[in-house]
């Protein structure tokens, strides 16, 4: 039952759902007992004198582990700190609880540290090592990538704490597992950072923390770690993951939101338990502080953040049927042709002299023509004139305006732009009716050229004509050698 992925008898987990409890045995035979003798036995399960509550906070733990690839354990593991994070974090804000994340870890035997298994599965010269977590030295992540990641998710929690707010572990272990999947090759030192920053983590004091896997001598946060699996008093060692202890006794049950918030409860002395534990389940708006570490437009009051009942998710929005595209986390940006209508889709725009310019199109932000920048949070004024690029006639007098140029010309001179020069104005009278004279006298010849060709064919053809019937009837001068074909009529 402990580990049912190893038998190939996981399909029989989820059809576990009966109630259990560990007894003694001498308990055990009182109740063999009793219904060999025929008595009626009734057994109830309750959690209420299960647990110690010394005071009014309860103190548990949760071991764990940040490898996502382990099937279902690991599985079972992130669903339930994704859905108990809300309950955890409200529990912790308001003191009724004092929680700490534990992660496992093992040393290399001394004859070992060298081999290939113990180089690829720990740190520290084999002091502190993970199995591999696809069982395969040659691919994937190693060992030692899951050591590294569970002491930062420790040093997450200590730096947390040190700045008195310790449920941001909640939350970074929630959206590092979301965002650095170990599948989508992203469960790196980078991604991690990028989630710390986005909840307001110094990652310099957390990196402090970590200190440096490669160096030959203990690192004292993984030592205290080993320390802590040690069992003490009535809890017993911690070999396995997942394990919740609560107030120093290992918990025995089911590994959901419900059960477990209800042995937390139990933990309380009577009548000092909070409001949670008396009623059904817990409401928390996780947007209201930090924008739960997700993206954000204050000026548009416009949010990626979205609260669930368990806890929020980061999810880029739909405005006024503009869907923003992006990860939620970092960055959201209005996509499709109505993006400009939504805060001008985040570039550029200014209003001078009652002309307005902007940098949003349908392909992203662009500064207009006159303008140069990243169209985003800057696009500034060309000087035409003074980069030479328009008006630069040696008659041209240039002055710039936003977002383009004046230019003209001294004396009675006219600018023409598409040429970018100056001509006189009386010559361009002239020209012009010059122009319209030559167009005119031009058609005038073209129609008496025609005409005149015209008249010439018509002679030509006509001429032509005449010839060829008289040719029929008479020999003509330049047909002397041409018989004469009349006939004649002897009597």
């Amino acid at each position: 039952m402990d580990t049912p992925e190893e038998s190939g008898n996981t399909d029989y987990l989820e059809n576990i759902t009966i109630p259990s409890a560990l007894i003694t045995k001498s308990f055990g035979d009182k109740l063999k007992k009793s219904i060999d003798n025929g008595d009626m036995v009734n057994v109830n399960l309750d959690w209420t004198e299960s647990l110690p509550h010394p005071d009014e906070r309860v103190e548990y733990e949760f071991w764990t582990n940040s490898n996502d690839e382990c099937g279902p354990k690991c599985d079972s593991q992130i669903d339930f700190v994704k859905s108990f994070k809300g309950a955890a974090q409200v529990l912790e804000k308001k003191g009724y609880t004092q929680f700490t994340p534990h992660y496992i870890t093992w040393y290399c035997p001394d004859s070992f540290i060298l081999s290939k298994q113990c180089k690829s599965q720990c740190i520290n010269h084999g002091r502190y090592c993970a199995p591999d977590p696809e069982q395969d030295f040659s691919k994937g992540y190693d060992g030692k990538d899951v050591v590294v990641q569970n002491l930062r998710q420790v040093c997450v929690y200590k730096v947390a704490k040190e700045n008195g707010k310790p449920w941001l572990w909640w939350d970074y272990v929630t959206d590092f597992a979301i965002r650095c999947p170990m599948k989508e090759k992203k469960y790196t030192k980078e991604c991690a950072d990028s989630v710390i920053k986005s909840l307001g983590l110094d990652h310099k004091a957390i990196d402090k923390c970590i200190g440096d896997p490669d160096t030959d001598k203990e690192n004292p946060v993984l030592k205290t770690e080993q320390d802590a699996q040690i069992g003490k008093g009535s809890r017993g060692d911690v070999t396995i993951l997942p394990t919740l202890v609560i107030n120093n006794r290992q918990y025995r049950g089911k590994l959901d939101k419900g059960a477990v918030l209800k042995a937390i409860c139990a933990g309380f002395r009577e009548t000092t338990e909070p409001a949670v534990c008396l009623s059904e389940d817990i409401q928390t708006n996780e947007c209201l502080e930090n924008n739960g570490g997700c993206w954000q437009d204050k000026a548009a009051n416009i949010t990626a953040c979205k609260d669930t009942f368990r806890g929020r998710v980061c999810e880029c929005p739909v405005v006024k049927g503009v869907k923003f595209i992006g990860d939620g986390y970092t960055h959201c940006e209005a996509s499709g042709s109505g993006r400009c209508e939504i805060n001008n889709g985040g570039c550029w725009k200014e209003t001078r002299h009652g002309r307005t310019y902007s940098a949003c199109t349908n392909d992203g932000c662009k500064c207009p023509d006159g303008f140069k920048g990243d169209g985003v949070h800057k696009c500034e004024d060309i000087d035409e004139c003074k980069e030479r690029t328009a008006c630069q006639c040696k008659e041209c007098k240039c002055k710039n305006t936003w977002g383009s140029y004046e230019c003209g010309c001294s004396g009675s001179l006219l600018y023409m732009k598409e040429h970018d020069t100056c001509i006189s104005k009386s010559a361009a009278t002239e020209v012009g009716w010059s122009f319209l004279w030559v167009i005119f006298f031009g058609l005038v010849a073209a129609g008496i050229a025609g005409y005149a060709v015209y008249k010439y064919r018509i002679r030509r053809y006509m001429d032509s004509e005449i010839r060829a019937i008289m040719a029929q009837y008479m020999p003509l001068d330049n047909q002397g050698g041409v018989p004469n074909h009349s006939h004649h009529i002897e009597m």
